[in-house]
């Protein structure tokens, strides 16, 4: 839903940064590269230390490359397939930092295994959801759902609960701090049904394509059946 409405908006107020960056001659691969470094740094270096809001902070200024570097793409016309292919897999290098970056966390610092658990989980959930409807576009399959949780809500819930948390640094009351606990669950659970709705949608879909070449096959034998007994009965 976010990534209908939300992204519409974004790339309308960036498309002047991102001709900007194409007159000083940035090209868009190296606005993803530079993009997906931020994103990692900010959350393996403040993450794990507990520092929520400086690292929601910095991974905030460089998540929106992602929007950036396909407007710069599109205005100067040299969108292409190894762009979309380099812009996709560092989402997923991105996604796994920060994840595994409030992971460390919990293992660490924040001492709470279940939610060390939950964080991982979130992390690889979000792979296989990305990886059901890549790969069963890649077969041809429309997998025409989009799920309960897509990859910009997961970004949106999991860094503004973290950001939130973090003020507890400035004194904001301590129960501020569970809002990231709740969060994590919350993308935890939304990813799972995300995950269902997708791979049912890729059954029914791949049954219904399978049913149809199967008729079209049965259609062309009976077809060949016949035209092999009209030359019989014409000889």
């Amino acid at each position: 839903m976010l990534n209908k409405y939300a992204r519409a908006f974004f790339t309308r107020v960036l498309t002047p940064f991102a001709a900007f960056l194409l007159r000083r001659g940035v090209s868009p691969d190296a606005v993803t590269l530079i993009g997906t470094a931020g994103v990692v740094a900010g959350a393996l270096v403040f993450f794990p230390r507990g520092e929520f809001f400086w690292g929601t902070i910095t991974i905030t200024a460089f998540v929106f490359s992602d929007l950036v570097d396909g407007n710069m793409a599109r205005q100067a016309g040299v969108s292409s397939r190894w762009g979309a292919f380099l812009d996709s897999t560092l989402d997923r290098v991105a996604d796994a930092a920060i994840f595994g970056g409030l992971a460390l966390w919990y293992a660490g610092g924040g001492d709470n295994n279940a939610l060390c658990a939950v964080a991982i989980f979130c992390l690889a959930s979000g792979q296989v959801v990305s990886y059901t409807k890549a790969r069963g576009e890649s077969i041809g399959l429309p997998v025409a759902v989009n799920g309960l949780i897509e990859r910009a809500e997961r970004l949106v819930i999991s860094l503004v609960a973290a950001g939130l948390s973090g003020l507890q640094t400035f004194g904001v009351p301590s129960w501020i701090g569970v809002l990231l606990p709740v969060a994590l669950w919350v993308v935890a659970v939304g990813s799972l049904v995300t995950l269902i709705q997708r791979v049912v949608t890729v059954r029914r879909e791949a049954a219904e394509a399978d049913a149809v070449a199967s008729d079209g096959a049965d259609g062309s034998g009976t077809s060949a059946s016949s035209a092999g007994s009209s030359e019989n009965g014409a000889v």
